[in-house]
């Protein structure tokens, strides 16, 4: 009996049911000098690159199959949906451990009000996503230039019917639902109490970008993404591609912002933790 108790008791007092790591600093220069910060740079430049260089592909791909047979031939919106959700599923499983796997300016921005990465990180990979972005549109130009200029370049634009409130709101909740799922996937939380959800992280988080194509195609051929919308803009170089750009930088930023807000402050209470522990901090 005695040796039962002792047994037993260790395994109740070192139960841990999760751990969550603290915030982030805001603003950290030692990461400039160390290594694996420049490796996650170039893992989120190449990404981005080649998420653009096939995902471009296959939307000037499907617009020249319907130009030269019917509406039916090509891949369809369906296709252009899975090519943009598998590419991130993909990419993502690809480079989670070395960078995080953002590929995604806003999605970079929601962190970073999350505190899950300081300001430097998440200004320089935005400017490596954005780069990567020109790149990989470059790259479908110059492999395919005379299809590349007849069909836009894939750029993002509004479409006829739709007002800018209207293309603004599509992006914002279209990013809401991104970022919300990629906090979600990777919560300590969950990851704690379902062992088997970091390696599906990346499925949530494609499957996202899948259905929001679906939804939004047909407004702005979705954004969610400034990195996507801002490098076929550089390439293609057109009045109206620029027009509408800043949709695809204010609407996804929103949308990340309230995700974060929503996911941290709402369902995770980190603002009533934090009044918590000040509170008993205060009867110490």
């Amino acid at each position: 009996m005695a040796k039962d108790i002792e047994t037993e008791v260790p395994t109740e007092l070192t139960h841990k049911d999760y751990y969550d790591p603290p915030p982030v600093p805001f603003y950290d220069a030692a990461e400039l000098r160390k290594w694996s910060f420049y490796r996650a740079l170039i893992a989120e430049f190449v990404a981005t690159l080649l998420f653009l260089y096939v995902t471009i592909l296959t939307v000037i791909g499907y617009n020249h199959q319907t130009h030269i047979g019917n509406s039916c031939d090509g891949v369809g919106i369906l296709g252009i949906a899975w090519a943009f959700g598998g590419m991130i599923f993909v990419l993502v499983y690809c480079t989670a451990g070395i960078s995080g796997g953002h590929i995604n300016p806003a999605v970079t921005f929601g962190l970073f009000l999350a505190r899950k990465v300081s300001l430097v990180r998440a200004i320089a990979y935005i400017v490596a996503q954005s780069l990567g972005a020109i790149s990989g549109a470059g790259l479908v130009k110059a492999f395919q230039k005379s299809y590349y200029n007849r069909y836009n370049g894939g750029v993002n634009l509004l479409s006829d019917g739709y007002s800018k409130g209207t293309g603004l709101g599509a992006e914002i909740i279209g990013t809401f639902v991104l970022v919300y799922t990629v906090l979600s996937a990777t919560d300590p939380k969950r990851k704690a109490r379902d062992s088997h959800v970091p390696v599906l992280a990346p499925l949530p988080i494609g499957f996202s970008v899948f259905l929001v194509h679906l939804a939004t195609i047909p407004v702005t051929g979705t954004g969610i993404n400034p990195a996507r919308s801002f490098g076929p803009a550089v390439i293609f170089n057109n009045e109206k591609a620029w027009d509408d750009q800043w949709i695809f930088w204010v609407g996804p930023f929103i949308g990340a912002a309230i995700a974060a807000i929503y996911h941290q402050y709402v369902l995770r209470a980190h603002a009533v933790k934090a009044l918590g522990s000040l509170g008993s901090s205060s009867h110490l």
